[in-house]
């Protein structure tokens, strides 16, 4: 979002002026199933702030019908434009997908800039991507949310552009014109990311070689994933107490009890009614969940919204078409640190009695100190270890077998023999078992 700028007697003053806000969540009638308004104002509040927007002032105004013109009654029109003569802010944010018409209505009655919802989520992931494929996905999304706003929004999109030559007529109108640049560059996105989808995909194929097990971390945002993932890979990955504080995908390796290796991918973090031109546009992205072996959906335990939340995030899941090939689904109940001793225990007892259940497996963990962690690990290693076990029988002489298992297998077991010969456990994936067959048929392995 663009900061303006005072001016001064003697020339322009570089000095940003504040950008001050009112935060309005539209109370719809039947709202508060699952969240109250009050909580869905305090999420909106967040999101402002996530914009170093300072909230000078936020309201619940009650709706009982949206008016096509300006989304609120006239009343409420007026009552909230002295609200923003008041406490003097330039900015409006309104809790609620605004129509064009509305938007353009809003900012001439209260001579201040308005931003519903989906722009301000728009303007956060802006901020937040870092890569080239965030930034093409975050760019695709915000041009399909601007080729809506092309409704009569500016009065100099009625204006007319002359033919030429054997064109006869009157030629496009400006708003044609800039609804046909958006299209060509939205086409032009949409290949480019098509690219990094290819790409993607070869590296996930290479992954699958391997072979490793993929791990996904899925959450509401700033429930702590990626905090956890820093805690489970010893990575260092931006996490902060900001809403999408982690927009682009990372994926690092993690070391599972036993010795076995596990790619974990930490995504972007979920919202409610996150608008679906970031769902398109990070549909790319959001592969990483559809193609794991297990899903860690992350959650915020000690928010009073975390049923709320995690609903909203099966929901994505659910588009996502996730759980449909066998992947396993583990809730990850984070921050227990923040319970106090009564709750915590009775959360960790709940939490056992769903491992029995592999449908609905739970875990409590404090990604902050550590708590549950290492419990968490054990848990992902018995879910993924499909390796075959073998037992083999080496000479004294077979010490490059020996050191070829330790190289491409995991040792479980090791017995020295009299006669300086060994007897190991070890576990092997198919493919590596035919090899070292292959390269050590005087090995016994049974």
């Amino acid at each position: 979002m663009s900061s303006t700028h005072s001016k001064s007697g003697a020339g322009v003053d570089w000095t940003p002026v504040p950008q001050t806000a009112l935060v309005i969540h539209p109370a719809r009638a039947g709202e508060g199933r699952l969240r109250t308004p009050q909580m869905r104002l305090e999420e909106a509040i967040g999101l402002a702030e996530a914009l170093d927007l300072e909230v000078k002032d936020a309201r619940i105004a009650p709706l009982r019908s949206a008016t096509p013109a300006t989304l609120f009654g006239k009343g409420k029109v007026e009552e909230m434009r002295a609200l923003v003569e008041e406490l003097e802010v330039n900015v409006v944010v309104i809790d609620d997908a605004l129509t064009p018409v509305q938007q353009r209505n809003l900012e001439k009655a209260w001579e201040a800039k308005v931003l519903d919802r989906t722009g301000m989520i728009l303007e956060i992931f802006a901020r937040r991507a870092r890569t080239r494929e965030g930034r093409l996905q975050v760019e695709l999304a915000r041009l399909a949310y601007e080729r809506s706003r092309l409704v009569r929004t500016w009065t100099h999109l009625e204006r007319q552009r002359g033919g030429f030559g054997v064109m006869g007529g009157p030629g496009e109108t400006q708003i044609e014109t800039d609804r046909r640049l958006l299209a060509d560059k939205i086409g032009r996105l949409k290949k480019e990311l098509d690219e990094v989808r290819r790409t993607r995909t070869l590296q996930r194929d290479a992954r699958k070689r391997a072979p490793y097990p993929t791990v996904a971390l899925v959450g509401y945002t700033n429930a702590g994933k990626s905090t956890l993932f820093n805690r489970l890979t010893s990575a260092e990955v931006f996490a902060e107490n900001l809403l999408f504080a982690t927009l682009d995908p990372t994926l690092r390796t993690v070391a599972l009890p036993g010795g076995r290796p596990a790619i974990l991918s930490d995504t972007v973090g979920f919202i409610s009614d996150l608008p679906h031109e970031l769902v398109e546009a990070f549909r790319a992205t959001l592969e990483e969940v559809q193609e794991a072996d297990v899903v860690l959906h992350v959650r915020d335990i000690s928010s009073e919204e975390t049923e709320a939340q995690a609903h909203d995030v099966r929901e994505v899941l659910r588009q996502l078409h996730t759980g449909e090939h066998g992947q396993v689904l583990i809730e990850v109940w984070n921050k227990i640190d923040l319970l106090d001793e009564e709750d915590r225990e009775a959360l960790g007892a709940k939490a056992r009695r769903m491992e029995a259940n592999p449908e609905h497996m739970a875990v409590t963990v404090s990604a902050v100190t550590g708590e549950g962690c290492e419990r968490l690990l054990g848990i992902l290693a018995r879910l993924v270890d499909d390796d075959a076990a073998i037992e083999a029988d080496l000479s004294p002489q077979d010490g490059e077998a020996l050191a070829w298992l330790y190289r491409h297998g995991r040792v479980m077991r090791r017995e020295e023999r009299a006669d300086g010969g060994m007897h190991l456990e070890v576990r092997l994936d198919p493919q590596a078992l035919g090899k070292f067959e292959r390269l050590y048929p005087n090995a016994r392995v049974g």
